[in-house]
């Protein structure tokens, strides 16, 4: 029986993870994973009741009941750095014994539903649309620290972009990893499907020239030309291939379904969101409720 020793996992004196300061009876087995913190109590305004709410630095969470339904949101903060910590310590509290420093004999599996923001490539999907992340595309290296294995459709696709990539003459490395297909299910309808890439930044990453000059100035183009059995490259964000490699590994459930704020095809923005993002909010929600599985 492996021990973990304190260093490895870090506790709070509560005995409570050291960053999210959550307790294993905090969360629901359904998770509502959002960047900004904001979002938390948006989405949790939404709720029939909020039974817990806790915060420590940009993590904060209400776990509550929404049609008989317990559901849990947390805020990630940016990026990939900010996935690591948050799946990991997710996975603790309900794949670690705490108190023996172990993992469990029987393991269990959450599901995460991202809801985010993101900037899509392609002239014909509007603004304050859905898309649903059927494939995460790292530019960001979090997974390389990690021994994981490709799926055979996840093994293809990502041939297929390296083969365009540097057909183009892209040096960028990349990673891939597929989103759950028992969550995929739900969400059908009025969501755009598609590949995401997750950037290591907002500017420079994702093709944004303001000052400094972009090594790769045609790389958003080459992108938005791909396309493999009906997958194109719909968007940037900064979260989803994290998300989706490190629930793979533990065995976890993942999704995303992004509003979209910017068309970087037709240089348009959203300048306020706020009730798009509810309106997506709801949908998740009663995504959630209506499904037994979830």
């Amino acid at each position: 029986m492996k021990y973990i020793p304190e260093s490895e996992l870090i506790l709070n004196a509560d005995k409570s993870v050291y960053h999210l300061n959550l307790k294993p009876e905090d969360i629901s087995n359904t998770i509502i994973l959002v960047g900004d913190k904001d979002r938390v109590p948006l989405i949790s305004s939404l709720f029939d009741t909020i039974e817990l709410k806790k915060n420590k630095r940009e993590f904060y969470s209400h776990t509550g009941y929404y049609k008989n339904k317990r559901i849990s949101v947390v805020s990630s903060g940016i990026g990939p750095d900010n996935i690591d910590i948050v799946i990991n310590e997710l996975d603790a509290l309900v794949n670690i014994n705490l108190e023996k420093r172990v993992i469990k004999d029987q393991l269990s599996s959450l599901n995460f539903i991202r809801i985010g923001t993101c900037g899509t490539l392609h002239h014909e999907i509007p603004l304050n649309s859905f898309i649903v992340s059927d494939y995460g595309l790292g530019f960001d290296n979090l997974l390389k620290f990690y021994k994981g294995n490709y799926t055979a459709d996840e093994m293809e696709l990502y041939d297929r972009l390296k083969q365009h990539l540097l057909k183009n003459d892209s040096r960028i490395s990349f990673y891939l990893y597929s989103c759950s297909n028992q969550l995929k299910q739900f969400f059908q309808g009025d969501f755009y499907h598609g590949i995401t890439v997750t950037a290591p930044g907002f500017f420079g990453p994702q093709g944004r020239e303001v000052r400094a000059a972009l090594a790769y100035p045609d790389l958003n183009d080459h992108l938005a030309n791909f396309e493999y059995k009906n997958q194109k490259v719909l968007n940037f964000e900064m979260e989803t291939s994290a998300i989706y490699g490190l629930s793979k590994l533990m065995g976890h459930h993942a999704i995303t379904v992004d509003l979209v704020l910017a068309n970087r095809a037709t240089g348009e923005a959203a300048s306020n969101y706020t009730e798009q993002m509810k309106m997506l909010a709801q949908k998740v929600l009663d995504i959630v409720a209506d499904s037994k599985e979830l």
